[in-house]
């Protein structure tokens, strides 16, 4: 995400390094650069103005601190305004109030709002403690109805038993009676889309709220679609009382414009958003961590946070106790890297490390994760005498595992050898308990 965007700005930040203070011709010719970056990005023209005077105000209207150099002192300028622009302040989703609070999500076909209302419940339910109910109002695109029943058994999340001979209304005023007799206190309604904003949409959702009157209406838009999700978002929020936005397929938006245009334009918060196909693949959004990662300085924090959410404290201690008795085998050895494939793709994690975003652009991130893929399938093509006594493994055996899992022998060869290397960094490290550990989980097929 917004990979287009740093890169631009990089080369601006860059010019601006050999200067010896900030003066208006060069903080110009950088803004200049900053206009272009930005309407390549798709951000609104309007949005880009506005950003670019306040910019040039406090860049020519402050003290340049004797700590930062130019370069810097514009970059501390342009993330100050980044995060102001991306919405400034982290909007929590209120959900005070007595239950079952109703969320009404809403948005154009494709946007991904039935597996978005799904990824929203999983999340509430996990880390808010809320007992999500959710509800398929959408009686016009084919099995949509079903898609969300499929994905509220998959979570063990209950749905209301909507037909698709009932009006929308009606399914949602019942859903909510429903939900108060199972004690649920959240409540989650899927509307139905068009292709385009008309007057049919609209009225079906003012009855709707005025039927069962949610407490937040989202929107859930495409990020992919640049400036036509800012444009959506201006239309629903003209014809509806928006809350909050959620943006889906950000880990597919190169560019970002609906992200940086979004909260200027329609005066209501990102929420939310999604960053892939999987249930767990929906983030809060945070202003400043987005500034900060758009300007390539990474985002510790939530790489923390994704660190907490997989990290398994009883299988750690249990790997550790192995790595002292001299016992870590090659099962040891692939639940590490499960660990690490469920923190998310390996380009997202470099995303946030400071400073290694050129190294995602170096290492070729596709094959790393074929890479991984391709870990698992050799480990699993092995009996289980020989995952956990590796010693045993001759040449014939190794030619067997290479033909089971659909490699060469070459690559069983570099996987044994990076399995031994582990094991002694383990043994190594094993005094300095589960965050010595975590800290040197090892990456597939590094030379």
């Amino acid at each position: 995400m917004f990979e287009n965007l740093a890169d631009k700005l990089e080369l601006t930040f860059k010019k601006l390094s050999g200067q010896g203070k900030i003066r208006e011709n060069n903080i110009d010719d950088a803004l200049r650069d900053v206009r272009m970056a930005l309407l390549e990005a798709d951000v609104h023209f309007k949005v880009v103005k506005s950003f670019l005077d306040a910019v040039k105000a406090k860049a020519l209207g402050q003290e340049v601190l004797q700590s930062l150099s130019p370069d810097q002192q514009f970059i501390k300028i342009v993330h100050e305004e980044l995060t102001r622009l991306l919405g400034g302040e982290y909007a929590d989703l209120d959900l005070k109030g007595p239950p079952p609070q109703i969320l009404m999500l809403v948005g154009l076909q494709g946007s991904g709002k039935t597996t978005t209302v799904a990824k929203l419940a999983l999340y509430l339910k996990r880390e808010k403690k809320r007992k999500p109910y959710l509800v398929p109002a959408d009686i016009y695109r084919p099995a949509a109805i079903e898609q969300l029943k499929t994905l509220g058994q998959n979570l063990d999340i209950p749905v209301y038993d909507s037909r698709a001979d009932q009006s929308p209304v009606a399914i949602a005023r019942e859903a909510v009676d429903q939900a108060k007799r199972e004690f649920a206190d959240l409540v989650i309604i899927d509307t139905a889309g068009r292709l385009h904003i008309d007057d049919e949409l609209m009225e079906e959702l003012k009855n709707i709220t005025g039927a069962v009157h949610p407490h937040h209406t989202l929107l859930v838009a495409d990020a992919m679609t640049g400036q036509d999700a800012v444009n959506q978002a201006e239309g629903f929020s003209k014809q509806i009382d928006l809350t909050g936005i959620i943006l889906t397929k950000m880990d597919g938006d190169a560019r970002g414009g609906a992200a940086l245009s979004m909260r200027e334009i329609v005066g209501r918060p990102i929420l939310f958003s999604g960053t892939g196909e999987k249930p767990e693949a929906l983030e809060p959004f945070y202003p400043e961590r987005v500034a900060t990662r758009i300007l390539g300085m990474g985002d510790v924090l939530s790489l923390i946070e994704k660190t907490r959410e997989v990290y398994d404290e009883k299988e750690a201690e249990r790997l550790l106790k192995q790595a002292k008795k001299n016992q870590f085998t090659l099962e040891d050895f692939q639940s590490q890297l499960r660990q690490l494939k469920k923190m998310g793709s390996i380009g997202d994690l470099l995303d946030m490390v400071p400073g290694a975003r050129k190294l995602s652009q170096q290492v070729d991130l596709g094959q790393a994760e074929k890479d991984l893929k391709r870990v698992d399938a050799i480990i699993n093509s092995m009996t289980l005498q020989e995952r956990r006594k590796p010693e045993i493994l001759n040449g014939s055996r190794r030619k067997r595992i290479a033909q089971g899992s659909g490699t060469t022998v070459t690559d069983v060869n570099r996987l044994i050898k990076q399995y031994i290397e582990m094991k002694k960094m383990m043994q190594r490290f094993s005094r300095g308990g589960i965050r010595g550990l975590f800290n040197r989980m090892p990456m597939p097929f590094n030379n």
